[in-house]
């Protein structure tokens, strides 16, 4: 399945490059990086410089780049709880 706007929650999101376009913690706001792990409630990101950062998703606005180069805003909140988890509240699109 392809990644859209629409079915971003439904996805995994290892793999993909974030940047926190907004976040209750200000520290975090533009923090850009590829996200290595998922958990419940945080997402864990190695930026360019080679850190790893554990970031919570509640509170945040994080800006996912898919394929062909587009970026694709998500609520933090939308994104808690574990891929398979997001399905049953979610439902299906």
């Amino acid at each position: 399945m392809r990644y859209t706007k629409r079915n971003l929650p439904y996805h995994e999101l290892i793999g993909l490059q974030v940047v926190i376009r907004d976040h209750t913690d200000p520290t975090l706001v533009g923090v850009r990086g590829r996200v290595i792990k998922e958990t419940k409630n945080t997402l864990v990101i190695e930026t360019e410089g080679g850190r790893k950062l554990v970031v919570p998703k509640f509170g945040g606005i994080f800006l996912f780049k898919i394929p062909k180069h587009r970026f694709v805003s998500i609520a933090g909140d939308t994104l808690i709880g574990r891929p398979e988890e997001r399905l049953r509240r979610l439902g299906r699109w």
